[in-house]
């Protein structure tokens, strides 16, 4: 099978999590994954399992994911978390989407498998800054885009400047100013691989970090 997409997946102490993940990656994707300030084994697992790594210190999931986009050679690129919350396979139908011409973006809408996978605190912080996308700017998608795919080159002339959370939110922004088409698909949505933690839903105070940097884009 050709590698015709690259796949940047920003991570921070993942190593766990890139172990199981990196084997289940289709064929199509060639993964780049960027380390993001990580303690553990992360870089030296994503090596070993095939995958580029590339060294961001500038701390921040913008940061690290405009890193990835920067060392992408493929004209398409897709992002991902790297914690194992996300179904690999579920990108090659948004992949599918750009490549054929229906999207410029596709994204993902995450659907929890079972209770207790999204906490309250997040869940209820992306409904309300998806809420008031839709209706300030007629957002045509449900979620931040947790997983998307897009051409590369087209990314870049995007310009999003944002370095921390923020990112996608001024992506969205960007894109759907821009008049970009959108593709959406519900995609399954796991809890994180065991061992690790997330920056943004494993607890209250990050989740107002969130926020924060959201606030920050919107304003």
């Amino acid at each position: 099978m050709e590698t015709v997409c690259d796949l940047v997946l920003p991570c921070k102490d993942e190593a766990a999590a890139l172990a199981a993940l990196l084997p289940r990656v289709p064929a199509e994707f060639a993964v780049i994954v960027v380390d993001n300030g990580s303690r553990d084994d992360t870089a030296a697992v994503a090596r070993r399992l095939g995958a580029a790594v590339v060294h961001e210190s500038v701390p921040g999931y913008g940061a690290a994911v405009h890193a990835g986009l920067e060392a992408a050679t493929s004209d398409h690129v897709a992002f991902m978390d790297g914690d194992g919350s996300f179904d690999p396979d579920e990108l090659l139908p948004l992949l599918e989407a750009v490549r054929a011409g229906r999207a410029d973006l596709a994204v993902g809408r995450r659907r929890p498998v079972r209770a207790g996978v999204w906490p309250w605190h997040a869940r209820a912080g992306n409904a309300l800054i998806v809420s008031w996308l839709r209706r300030r700017i007629d957002l045509p998608a449900h979620d931040i885009a947790p997983m998307r795919v897009a051409r590369r080159a087209e990314l870049l002339a995007l310009d999003v400047r944002d370095r921390r959370f923020g990112y996608p939110v001024e992506l969205l922004q960007k894109a759907t100013r821009a008049g970009w088409r959108f593709e959406e698909h519900d995609v399954s949505y796991h809890p994180r691989a065991e061992g690790t933690r997330s920056k943004v839903s494993g607890s209250v105070r990050g989740t107002l970090r969130t926020a924060r940097d959201f606030a920050k884009v919107l304003a």
